[in-house]
């Protein structure tokens, strides 16, 4: 075994002593060859430098995206599981948990089309086409609401997609605009001696705890409540309408069914607008009329004429959504078994009552 070991080495020693030294004080490799430089060179720039000819519509971008983004980050880039959010989020910067997606964060299209590119899908890294990428871009566009179903991503009119946090972001100059605050550390003349407290942290629990714990403040008597006058009687409350009469075990089986919208659509007290409305009282609610959600121009229109959503309305909708309405930006196929539909319009109805 050490002979065989020793003749590898000795090979290997071989090999790289017949290779003449060109470049580096150590005498070790060459200068890289354009060809080899070209190869790793894929940086994008937000002016469109590197970008490589080519395009990529949404429609296909979406069944590329699901054949392989979607385990990690759901066939409608809402995330799935751990793995990253890609849409939604919009109008979140300023909250206090802010969703920090494509949509809502990125400033410039060039990082996301450099980063697919360059290291996606993940474990098979640059295997995809250049127009693979255009189009799976363009659906993350798409799925953002910053383009319609219909768009085409090229290299040609990549620089007209404007992002929605472009002017978010700020140049670093510190080096510059901040240099007067620059000192040079003192490093004699420390203080010697016991160290003392003399602040304590606000919001964060950073500051040790003393030896000994501080007395509590005495606390100020309380004054004797002053007596309120008496509440004026609450006028009596109105009988409340009759609701209809749902089917509980076909609403049962309906929430059951409504987990496939779920990653899209919130219900219940506190539900909010995510990668589609929320649900609440959506029987009898007119089409695309929830404020601040960006509907399709279709469904927008579809509203302005008078439809609204019934069990009529919503049995074709969930049958077929791209036939009831043209252009949607829901990409759910649809679901297949009546008996799903029913149970989740009824579960809907449980909702709007």
């Amino acid at each position: 075994m050490s002979k065989y070991r020793n003749l590898l080495i000795g090979s290997a020693i071989a090999a790289m002593t017949a290779v003449p030294a060109y470049a580096g004080k150590m005498g070790l490799g060459r200068p890289a060859l354009p060809e080899e430089v070209a190869a790793w060179d894929h940086d994008i720039s937000p002016d469109g430098t590197g970008l490589p000819v080519g395009s990529g519509s949404v429609e296909d971008g979406e069944v590329i995206f699901v054949d392989n983004c979607a385990v990690c980050h759901g066939e409608f880039a809402e995330g799935a599981g751990n793995w990253p959010k890609l849409a939604g989020g919009e109008g979140s910067l300023a909250d206090k948990d802010p969703l920090k997606t494509v949509g809502s964060y990125w400033p410039y299209l060039s990082t996301v089309y450099d980063y697919v590119r360059r290291s996606m899908p993940f474990g098979a890294a640059q295997t995809m086409s250049d127009d693979d990428v255009y189009a799976i871009t363009a659906y993350i566009l798409y799925s953002n609401y910053l383009v319609e179903d219909d768009f085409v991503l090229s290299n040609e009119n990549f620089l007209d997609v404007e992002m929605p946090n472009a002017g978010g972001f700020i140049v670093d100059d510190r080096e510059t605009s901040e240099k007067h605050f620059w000192t040079e550390p003192c490093m004699e003349n420390c203080k010697e001696g016991e160290v003392k407290i003399t602040m304590r942290a606000a919001v964060l629990d950073v500051t040790p705890e003393e030896d000994k714990p501080t007395e509590a403040k005495a606390e100020a008597p309380m004054e004797e409540a002053k007596a309120e006058p008496a509440p004026a009687p609450e006028p009596e409350a109105k009988p409340e309408p009759a609701m209809a009469a749902l089917d509980p075990e076909l609403v049962k089986a309906g929430e059951k069914v409504f987990k496939k919208c779920k990653s899209c659509h919130q219900v219940g007290e506190g539900a909010k607008n995510k990668t589609g409305p929320h649900l609440n009282d959506v029987m009898g609610r007119t089409l695309g009329s929830i404020d601040g959600f960006k509907y399709s121009q279709t469904m927008v229109t579809m509203g302005e004429e008078g439809t609204v959503w019934n069990e009529e309305t919503m049995a074709q909708f969930l049958a077929k959504p791209k036939t009831f309405v043209k252009k949607t930006k829901m990409s759910f196929a649809g679901l297949k078994k009546e008996n799903d539909i029913v149970a989740i319009t009824e579960y809907l109805k449980s909702l709007s009552q």
